[in-house]
């Protein structure tokens, strides 16, 4: 099983390859997503999570460029963004044995969400 690497009162999976000095900006780049966008999160299953977000053409292209970013350094995500009818989701995936990080991000995005106030 991967261990986390505590970054302050972070988590980063060690097997992520992200330089260390980049880590607190991506970090930052998923809290303000997650503030700003998430308006909903759900675990279907051990291995999964579920982010619906506010829909905007915006949102779904942060969303998916923030999600390749980080697939190019922890490839052991899956994203999934689906954009149909009004709604966009965003669904991570992860093999059984780094639940634990998806446990973070899902504790992270919940904690998270909603922080900031609509402008």
């Amino acid at each position: 099983m991967t261990e986390d690497v505590a970054i302050d009162e972070e988590w980063v999976p060690s097997a992520c390859t992200l330089p260390t000095a980049e880590r607190p900006l991506r970090l930052a780049e998923f809290d303000g997503l997650f503030a700003e966008a998430v308006q909903s999160v759900t675990r279907p299953d051990r291995t999964r999570l579920r982010l619906d977000l506010v829909f905007s053409p915006e949102n779904a292209a942060r969303t998916a460029d923030l999600a390749a970013r980080e697939n190019g350094c922890c490839s052991f995500f899956t994203f999934t963004l689906t954009v149909t009818g009004g709604r966009l989701v965003l669904e991570v995936a992860v093999p059984p044995e780094q639940a634990e990080v998806l446990d973070a991000l899902q504790t992270r995005a919940a904690t998270t969400r909603g922080a900031r106030k609509d402008r």
